[in-house]
C-alpha cells in the first residue's frame, strides 16, 4: 500500500498540476466555455489509462506461469524504464511546464475545439499510461491486488486535495523539494521494480541463478513480520534475494539516486564581449 500511495501522490499531483494549469489559462483569459472540451479530453484519457491497466492485469492473469513471470517482468523493466525518464524529465522541466502548457493550449484554441480536446488528452494521457504501467509492476510483489489498490486510490485522492488548495491558493508547498523527495524514494521503487522484474525472469527459466542467494535475513526480519511486509511493499525487499537480484537492485539504485540527487550544474556565464576602440578606423 506504501509504495501505490506514493506513486498515486505523486504521479496524481503531475496530472493534477497540469489540469490545474489548463484550466486557470482558460478562466484567467476568460475562456470558460472551453472547459467543456478540457474536461473531455481528461476523461478519455483517464477512462483509457483505467482501461491500459485492467488489460494488463487481464493479459497476465490468462498467460501460463512461465508465460505470466515473463510478462511481468518485461512490464517490470518497462516501468523502470518510464519511472527513470519521468523523474528526471520533471527535474527538467518543472519550471517551464505552465509556459509549455499554455503555449500549446493557445495553439489548439486557434485550430478548433476538437484540438482542445486533444490537446487536453496528450497532457494527461502520458502520466495515466505511467500510473498504470507503475502500479501494475510495483504490486506484483502483493499478495492481494486491494491493498496497493487502497494505496494508489488514497495517493491520487491526496494529490487531488493538494492539488485543488494550490489551485485556490489556499496552500503553498515547495514543489521542487516535494518532486526532489518523492523522486528520490521512487528510485528506490524503481530498484526494487527492477530487482523483482530479475526474480521474475528466474522464475521463467530466462535468467540463471534463482537458488544462489546473496544472503540470507530470514531469522532476523521473519518474513510474515509486519516490518518485513513494508519492505516488500515499499521496496521489494525480501530477506533471501539471489545474487542476481542483489547486484541488478545496486546495479540501478546507486548511480541512479546519486544522478537524480547530483546538484545541477550552474548555467555557464556568458564572456562579456571586449571593449570595440572608440577610434574609427580611417578607410
Amino acid at each position: 500500500m506504501t509504495a501505490s500511495y506514493l506513486i498515486g501522490l505523486r504521479e496524481g499531483l503531475e496530472i493534477t498540476l497540469v489540469v490545474s494549469i489548463l484550466i486557470a489559462f482558460l478562466v484567467k483569459s476568460d475562456r470558460k466555455s472551453l472547459l467543456p472540451h478540457v474536461w473531455a479530453g481528461i476523461a478519455v484519457a483517464a477512462a483509457l489509462s483505467i482501461g491500459f491497466g485492467a488489460l494488463l492485469e487481464y493479459g497476465a492473469a490468462n498467460l501460463s506461469y512461465t508465460g505470466q513471470e515473463l510478462f511481468e517482468a518485461i512490464a517490470s523493466v518497462v516501468a523502470v524504464v518510464f519511472v527513470t525518464w519521468m523523474i528526471f524529465w520533471m527535474r527538467r522541466a518543472a519550471r517551464r511546464l505552465g509556459g509549455e502548457l499554455r503555449g500549446r493550449l493557445e495553439q489548439a484554441i486557434n485550430v478548433g475545439p476538437v484540438a482542445v480536446v486533444a490537446m487536453a488528452f496528450l497532457a494527461v494521457i502520458r502520466e495515466g499510461l505511467e500510473t498504470a504501467i507503475l502500479f501494475f509492476a510495483s504490486a506484483q510483489g502483493a499478495g492481494t491486488r486491494a491493498a496497493p489498490l487502497i494505496g494508489l486510490a488514497l495517493g491520487v485522492a491526496t494529490a487531488i486535495v493538494i492539488g485543488w488548495l494550490l489551485y485556490l491558493s489556499a496552500v503553498r508547498i515547495n514543489l521542487s523539494r516535494f518532486f526532489t523527495w518523492t523522486g528520490a524514494l521512487l528510485v528506490l521503487v524503481a530498484a526494487g521494480i527492477f530487482k523483482y522484474g530479475i526474480h521474475d525472469f528466474q522464475e521463467a527459466g530466462v535468467l540463471p541463478g534463482g537458488e544462489s542467494h546473496a544472503f540470507d535475513l530470514t531469522g532476523a526480519i521473519p518474513p510474515d513480520s509486519w516490518y518485513a511486509e513494508l519492505l516488500r511493499g515499499m521496496f521489494n525487499f525480501t530477506p533471501q534475494p539471489s545474487v542476481l537480484e542483489l547486484i541488478g537492485w545496486l546495479a540501478y539504485a546507486v548511480p541512479v539516486l546519486f544522478l537524480f540527487l547530483k546538484p545541477a550544474g550552474k548555467p555557464p556565464v556568458a564572456t562579456p564581449a571586449p571593449a570595440e576602440s572608440s577610434q574609427s578606423v580611417a578607410s
